[in-house]
């Protein structure tokens, strides 16, 4: 399975550590982190100072925005020692099988096998976009041996070609479309929405409950939030993406 990656500004994780027995991850809302994928972590990486750590995350796990693969790297972050990328995603895949490529420099610019934390190719930079952004159905924890994802090698090339935003939002709604048709839920409201807001497109995590539109900087519906909840959407918000 390979993914592209969507960078928001703003969203991050805050981590604060203490030494302590054990090791040990706890998030302020959503509880502790499993002890034995923590474990899995660790003893991939080495070995972990022992302690605990505390996170502030935006979103909840399980809902296909990364927060999984954030969480374990807020907990390395306080490994003592520099920790290269590549090691801390095989790290991520031993503990979970499966990582986000978010411990580089610029995610969005990697074409990456998720289930096995390696980069496939390097991309094109992503055009900036305003986005509203919120999660539809359950949450869908990734799962490693879950490979039945639609087939969207042949967007590739046009996704590489430096194009502008209205095709990049194209190609989006393209591959979320295909993910629908194969995976469901047949319900799903975000296409008709991006069409009734005039949207240039719609995306979606293929393994997670999260939904975007997609429009040009400043284009933004006034009453866009509000269709999106009438809709059933929750945790609706704006969010702009860095563009690079």
């Amino acid at each position: 399975m390979a993914l592209i990656t969507l960078t928001p500004a703003g969203p991050r994780v805050i981590a604060r550590w203490r030494a302590g027995v054990g090791l040990a991850c706890q998030s302020v809302t959503h509880g502790p982190m499993d002890p034995a994928l923590l474990a899995r972590f660790a003893r991939a990486l080495g070995g972990l100072p022992p302690g605990r750590t505390l996170l502030r995350v935006p979103y909840p796990p399980g809902l296909g925005t990364g927060m999984s693969t954030a969480g374990l790297l807020g907990v390395a972050a306080f490994a003592g020692r520099a920790l290269a990328p590549l090691s801390l995603a095989r790290a991520c895949v031993a503990a979970e099988g499966a990582s986000d490529p978010l411990m580089f420099a610029q995610p969005s610019r990697l074409l990456w096998a998720s289930r096995q934390g390696r980069v496939l190719a390097r991309l094109s930079p992503q055009p900036r976009a305003h986005l509203l952004a919120g999660f539809w159905g359950p949450a869908r924890p990734t799962q490693a041996g879950d490979l039945a994802y639609a087939d969207v090698s042949d967007l590739l090339e046009r996704w590489q070609a430096e194009a502008p935003l209205a095709t990049r939002a194209a190609l989006a709604s393209e591959s979320a479309a295909r993910c629908v048709a194969l995976r469901g839920p047949s319900e799903d409201p975000t296409e008709r929405l991006a069409h009734d807001l005039g949207a240039l497109g719609w995306m979606m995590s293929h393994s997670g409950a999260a939904r975007a539109l997609i429009f040009a900087p400043g284009a933004l519906p006034r009453h866009g939030m509000a269709a999106l909840r009438e809709a059933g959407l929750r945790g609706v918000h704006h969010l702009a993406t860095l563009g690079e």
